[in-house]
């Protein structure tokens, strides 16, 4: 009962912190885009909220918090595969909850918070061997991204090596017809995007937990007991490194199956730490400590990234600067009874669309000084000017 409460507690701190995190974000260019010209899986679904609970920001990211929420209860339940102790299957949550790019897949529009739910699913399924579910299961996820074409090709590597020939044949039909309708680009000299790759993937589980995380799974891979898991978030992780040799690659596909594999790493980890003598532990109490200390950092780096224009000289270079401004320049027109308004900048214009501001003819915005205006707007954080826009009468 006290795990339960501690799991629902770990469940609720962190919604609370993506909730704060929606409330201070605006939406970009290219979750305008998704949200009102690029039809397919995620359109339809943030269409679907926003229609539901309203045109706003949490409603646009609602179905991202709760398919994050889905996935800490699934992982929970698959940690009790691997982790025979409640309290390790907790620390493998929250370990989970706190990783920079789980939260940022969980915050913004893109299909990777739904593909780990997904994924997840799957793989609950598959070690309750519920095998008609989970068959069933994998011709859906055809038709919610591309990227399942890499779970399919791990599947395909799984059904080899265990001689399961129905997975093997129905992930080959699955991985041919995600090429059919997707396709998949690989060309181009060799760019040297190999360390590129790595450094995203620092920054999506922050640095330390990366580099564990590597071993463990090398170490799984080569030397342990391999199963549906390990062959997943391996396969994903080797694919994307090879790949990058070659050509840039979109990490959003292949990170979702990369970051499951965290009750892997707990499993490892404890496992080293209990085996020693007590003189022994303070080498790996440090490094616990150290790893979880720097991870926190990160975390709270993502929901309150505003604090870090205080270091930048160019605002516009701060990593989440396409998802501010637009919210509250918004806010600010409408007190000027500016509901309408026209501007060379088409993608500032689509992101005001979605905040009720449609483009019309009576005003402009210059998002550089003109020689008369009627009104100049300036969006600040405290005191630092983040943007400035001056906005003009078309017939004045």
């Amino acid at each position: 009962m006290r795990e339960r409460a501690l799991l629902i507690f770990i469940i609720f701190i962190s919604v609370s912190f993506l909730v704060y995190g929606i409330s201070t974000i605006s939406i970009s260019y290219q979750e305008a885009l998704i949200f009102y010209e690029k039809k397919g899986f995620l359109h339809f679904l943030i269409q679907f909220s926003t229609k539901l609970f309203g045109q706003n920001d949490y409603a646009l990211r609602l179905p991202f918090v709760l398919s994050h929420v889905g996935s800490l209860i699934l992982l929970y339940k698959i940690g009790k595969f691997y982790l025979k102790k409640e309290q390790d299957r907790l620390l493998s949550i929250a370990i989970f909850a706190l990783l920079p790019g789980v939260n940022s897949a969980a915050l913004l529009v893109n299909s990777s918070s739904i593909v780990i739910f997904c994924t997840l699913l799957f793989v609950y399924l598959f070690l309750e061997k519920k095998r008609t579910l989970y068959l069933l299961l994998l011709p859906l996820f055809l038709f919610i991204d591309n990227s399942f074409f890499i779970l399919y090709l791990s599947l395909i590597v799984y059904g080899l090596s265990t001689k399961d020939r129905y997975i093997s044949i129905l992930n080959s039909i699955l991985f041919l017809a995600t090429l059919y309708l997707y396709g998949f680009q690989v060309g181009g000299k060799p760019r040297g995007y190999f360390l590129d790759t790595l450094s995203v993937y620092a920054l999506i589980f922050s640095p330390p937990i990366f580099l564990y995380f590597f071993f463990t799974l090398y170490k799984i891979a080569f030397k342990g007991k391999k199963d549906i898991l390990c062959y997943i978030s391996f396969s994903a992780l080797i694919y994307s490194i090879v790949i990058s040799f070659r050509q840039r690659i979109y990490i959003e596909d292949f990170a979702p199956f990369v970051v499951i594999a965290v009750p892997l790493m707990v499993k490892s980890f404890v496992k080293s730490y209990r085996v020693r003598l007590s003189e022994n532990k303070r080498a790996h109490k440090m490094l616990f400590i150290f790893t979880i200390v720097f991870l926190t950092i990160s975390y709270l780096g993502i929901f309150f990234n505003y604090y870090l224009y205080n270091f930048y000289q160019n605002p516009s270079k701060h990593f989440a600067y396409k998802y501010h401004v637009a919210k509250n320049l918004a806010s600010v027109l409408k007190q000027n009874s500016i509901n309408n308004i026209s501007s060379s900048d088409k993608r500032l214009l689509l992101r005001l669309k979605f905040y009720d501001i449609d483009q019309g003819d009576e005003y402009f915005i210059y998002s550089k000084k003109i020689d008369t205006f009627y009104k100049k707007i300036t969006i600040s954080y405290k005191t630092i000017p983040l943007a400035t826009y001056y906005v003009s009468k078309v017939n004045n």
